[in-house]
C-alpha cells in the first residue's frame, strides 16, 4: 500500500466501513476496522492507519471508560506529525482539531472530512 490510489479494494472498503463508524461514535468499531489494513500497511499508510486508531481510542476511553488523560491523543498526535495535513483524502489537520474539541464535549462527533483540493500556483510570468 502506498495511498489510497494503491489500496487493494478490501482496504480501501475497510477505511470507508471505519469512516462511517467514526462518524457515528461507534469508535471501537471504527478502530477494528482499521485494524487489517493497519496490519499489512508499510510506510506513510501505517503511519495513516495507527493515527486513526489511536484518534478512534482516544474517544473511546474517554467517553466509555471516563479517561481524562488523552494519551491515545498524544500518541496518535505523533503519527498526524510524520504525515502532511491531508493524506488518504483526508484533512487530517481539521480531524486533529476535531477529535481534540470532541474530547472535551461528548456531544461532538468528528469525521474524516475530504481534503481541500490543493490549490494550483500560478505560473510566474518571466521577468523582462
Amino acid at each position: 500500500m502506498n495511498g489510497p490510489d494503491h489500496w487493494t479494494d478490501r482496504d480501501a472498503q475497510a477505511f470507508a466501513r471505519g469512516a462511517a463508524l467514526f462518524a457515528r461514535g461507534e469508535w471501537w468499531e471504527a478502530h477494528e476496522a482499521w485494524e487489517e489494513p493497519w496490519q499489512r500497511a508499510a510506510g506513510p499508510d501505517r503511519a495513516f492507519f495507527q493515527a486513526l486508531i489511536l484518534l478512534a481510542a482516544a474517544l473511546h476511553k474517554r467517553w466509555h471508560h471516563g479517561s481524562l488523560t488523552h494519551r491515545n491523543y498524544h500518541k496518535a498526535a505523533r503519527y498526524l506529525d510524520t504525515l502532511p495535513p491531508a493524506y488518504g483524502g483526508v484533512d487530517l489537520a481539521r480531524l486533529r482539531a476535531e477529535v481534540w474539541e470532541a474530547l472535551g464535549d461528548p456531544a461532538l462527533r468528528p469525521t474524516l472530512r475530504p481534503a481541500p483540493p490543493a490549490t494550483p500556483i500560478a505560473p510566474v510570468p518571466p521577468g523582462p
